[in-house]
């Protein structure tokens, strides 16, 4: 469908949760303000997530809704913003629905079968080989928009930079070369042993004369207290903190080894060097997307990139992961 630039003056995107999937499809807002100079650009997501875009300069808005919120009383405060367009980033069959009763003029959104009916012009279904963050920008093919850039988007907020500044100097870390570690996966499978992170905590202060700040959140506490237990005074236990008062004691860091994670894309996002460890999911759709960052994965394993939730062996992908490749991984990326 061939649509006049000139006449799109307001755009929502929908992505209501995974934090890390928020950040991922921030790779299309440099492509859309080039194309549709007049717009601005809104984003819908749910409470808990709308710090993944609340501070961009490139959002005039976010519009946030529960999880369990009626669909049309969604839809109804849609409309009362009488938006041009509006793409779907999720199209999933809650956003589908929304979609289809926002009385938006332009919807967009994946040719998803059993959600069609929601769109008006339709990107592909299919992932293909590349990144999901790439994913993202099928949608904005079918519009004509030309891909000039790549680069995903996340802001600290002045308050939480403050919080990580007083972090940083109240524990003498101004001038060190910090590495941030963070246990953290949103499913079980994706966590590495807490056994194998002080091991690789333990190489990288012996080859790289760096500090440890271990970085957790909800259900992090026990294998963070763990780490630091065996480090001793070159480990660091953040503060307990909100994931943007975390992601902006990430930006500080000078490299981050994560898990496949939010905070993982959100480290990539910031432009800090990033490591990311997989097992059950596949890096090369899912790994941390910068050009600073890279991915270990043990690959010589018959059950790896699995998808299982729960291993239901006994983590080979996490126990048998070599440290040295890690620490190869860490130093090459150093050197970047």
């Amino acid at each position: 469908m061939k649509i006049n630039p000139s006449e799109i003056n307001k755009i929502l995107c929908i992505k209501p949760r995974g934090i890390g999937d928020i950040v991922l499809s921030t790779i299309i807002l440099d492509n859309l303000i080039a194309h549709f100079p007049n717009a601005k650009i809104d984003y819908l997501t749910e409470h808990f997530a709308k710090h993944s875009v609340t501070n961009n300069p490139l959002v005039n808005k976010v519009l946030t809704m529960h999880k369990t919120e009626f669909v049309l009383k969604v839809a109804w405060r849609i409309r009362k913003e009488k938006y041009d367009m509006l793409i779907d980033l999720w199209s999933n069959p809650r956003s589908a629905q929304i979609t289809f009763f926002s009385g938006v003029k332009y919807r967009i959104g994946y040719a998803y079968r059993g959600r069609k009916y929601a769109y008006n012009i339709l990107g592909t279904s299919g992932k293909g080989d590349h990144h999901s963050a790439e994913h993202n920008l099928e949608l904005l093919k079918p519009l004509g928009v030309n891909i000039i850039s790549k680069k995903l988007h996340y802001y600290v907020g002045n308050l939480e930079k403050v919080f990580a500044d007083k972090f940083f100097n109240d524990n003498n870390l101004d001038g060190e070369k910090v590495f941030g570690i963070i246990p953290a996966g949103g499913w079980d499978s994706k966590r590495c042993d807490k056994e194998k992170w002080v091991d690789i905590c333990t190489e990288s202060v012996n080859k790289f004369n760096c500090k440890i700040l271990v970085l957790w959140g909800p259900g992090d506490e026990s294998d963070a207290q763990f780490i630091k237990s065996k480090l001793g005074e070159n480990c660091l236990l953040a503060p307990k903190s909100s994931l943007p008062q975390m992601a902006a004691m990430i930006s500080e860091c000078d490299l981050v080894i994560a898990n496949d994670s939010g905070p993982m894309h959100i480290a990539a996002a910031l432009g800090v060097k990033t490591l990311g460890i997989f097992g059950p999911t596949n890096p090369k759709a899912h790994g941390p997307y910068s050009q600073n960052s890279d991915y270990v994965i043990k690959d010589d394993l018959d059950c790896i990139i699995c998808n299982k939730l729960i291993c239901p062996f006994q983590h080979e992908c996490m126990r048998e992961l070599s440290t040295d490749t890690v620490i190869k991984k860490v130093s090459s990326l150093i050197n970047r």
